[in-house]
This record gives structure tokens, sequence and C-alpha cells, in this order.
């Protein structure tokens, strides 16, 4: 049986992404954190970390991880079961991986009172949502939301639903760049604004417009910094319809193509063996999400 010491020490080193903050996380030397995952790798016989910058879990090192996250959500369960077990805050800290711009609209709207209710505190950790899976299959969450359908092994996943974006820019740059009117073929020739290197949004739209082919793109990783981008006219870019509301509202933004828009799905993925508390949580998504992205 594994030293659950032993694992807390390398789900710290990977939570904390490095062995410093580890250390004082956990109450301990850094010296006795290194030690714990050397005695760990040595009872394995196999590595669990690669020694980078911040450490990194290998294969085993996520199967290890993963293992730790389900088992913090039981130990959750049996609290609750067992008040006198509850620690002095009696509080449950969840780790979950999301979208900037999930975060960004309807997340905390959809959360608030379950975390109240079940005195959970969050641990958000941004990530795209074409990307957001990798989180979870390193161990790193316990759940998270992204665009792929295919949860990972020992996980399941629920469609919440569809969060339309649209292409838009101000009218100061669709009057620079579109004297004539805005065509499909020409939106492909101008600058766009994209989230990051993961983000293909843009590249999305695109190809569903029928152009294929690269063009020149701003990076900008914040959901609000992106908006304020295209308002202040340096390229055009994908946005959420309920981040821009008011924005399209007032004219500070305007549609490139109205009445093109690209369809983003929103998987949420969970462990099968969560526990109640996870099992909670999605309930609480499945119900009130929906129609937060209908607003």
């Amino acid at each position: 049986m594994v030293d659950y010491k032993l694992l807390m020490a390398l789900a710290a080193v990977i939570e904390h992404a490095g062995f410093e903050r580890a250390a004082s996380n956990l109450g301990l030397s850094q010296s006795a954190v290194s030690q714990r995952i050397k005695l760990l790798e040595a009872r394995l016989g196999t590595a669990v970390l690669v020694r980078s910058a911040p450490p990194q879990a290998t294969a085993a090192g996520q199967r290890l991880l993963n293992h730790v996250q389900q088992v913090r959500l039981l130990e959750r369960d049996l609290q609750a079961d067992l008040p006198q077990m509850a620690d002095a805050a009696g509080r449950t800290r969840l780790r979950v991986a999301l979208n900037a711009d999930s975060l960004a609209t309807w997340w905390a709207a959809a959360v608030s009172a379950w975390c109240e209710r079940e005195r959970v505190l969050l641990d958000l950790q941004v990530e795209d949502q074409d990307v957001g899976l990798r989180r979870m299959r390193s161990g790193e969450v316990a759940a998270c939301l992204c665009a792929a359908e295919q949860p990972v092994a020992g996980a399941r996943s629920l469609l919440l639903g569809q969060m339309p974006y649209l292409a838009v820019a101000s009218p100061a740059f669709v009057q620079r760049h579109f004297p004539q009117g805005v065509a499909a073929a020409d939106v492909a020739r101008i600058p766009a604004v994209v989230f990051g290197p993961d983000d293909r949004l843009q590249h999305r739209f695109v190809q569903q417009l029928g152009v294929t082919g690269e063009f020149d793109y701003h990076l900008c990783p914040s959901s609000e910094g992106f908006v304020r981008m295209l308002e202040a006219g340096v390229g055009w870019g994908m946005v959420p319809a309920l981040q821009v509301t008011e924005e399209l509202e007032t004219g500070r933004l305007l549609q490139l193509l109205p009445g093109q828009t690209l369809e983003v799905p929103l998987y949420w993925h969970y462990w099968r063996s969560g526990g109640q508390l996870l099992a909670g949580l999605t309930d609480e998504l499945v119900r009130v999400v929906p129609g937060l992205l209908a607003s």
C-alpha cells in the first residue's frame, strides 16, 4: 500500500509548481518534500516527476495524481458522514480547469450558491477550451470544462450546452478595412486578435466561411483585455455573445457578419468515482447552465 504522505507530497509539488511552495503548503522543509518524492519513487521503482521548471508528472505520476484527486473527494464524503473527522475550517478545496470565456461570463452565477451551500473553495485553473482536458489527464484537477467530448479513462463527460461566439470589431476598424462592406473572403486578410497559441476559434470561423490559409493575428491571453483590444480597433476577434451584449447594443463593437456565429460545445468532465461532492456539482451545472447560456 502506498503511503499517502508521499502521495500528498507529489500532489503538492505539481499543484504549487515547485518544491519550495509545496514545502510551505505542507509545513515541511524543501528537503523533506524532496526526500518524500525520492522515497515514493524508490518504493515504486519508477520516476514520478520530471524535475523541470515547473516539475511535471511522469505517466506513473499522473496515475498517482488522479488517484489522489479521487481519494480527496471520497474523504470529503466520509467527513460528511463523520463530522468529527472534518478539519477546523470545515471547507473543501476543489481544483477545476475551465476556459477563460466561461469564467468571464456564466461560471460564477452557476456555482456561487453551490459553493456556499457545500462550503467549497474553488481552485480554478484557466485553460483554453480545446486543451483544458490535459489538466485532468495529468491528474492536476478533479474536473474540467472544455470543448472535447471524449473523456479520459475513469471519467465521464456531459454536454452542458453550446456557447455562441460572434466575430466582432470596432466601428473604426470596420470602416478602415471594409469601407465597401464586409465580405467573407476578406476577413482572413486583416489582423485578428487570438487568445493564445491553442485558441483556434478565429481559424475555425474563417474555415466556416470557406476561406483557407493562415492570417495575421495578435495574441492576447485575457478575456477582458481581449474585448478592450477589439474596442480599440487593434483587430477583429471571436467573443462569446454573452460577453459583449452591452458593447453591441451601444455600438462600441459591431458584428462583422451578422447571422454568422460559431457554436462551441461545453463538455463537463468529472471522475466517475469522485464522490458525492463532485456528483452534486455536476447536478448543479446540468440544472442551471443551459438557462445561463440561453440568457
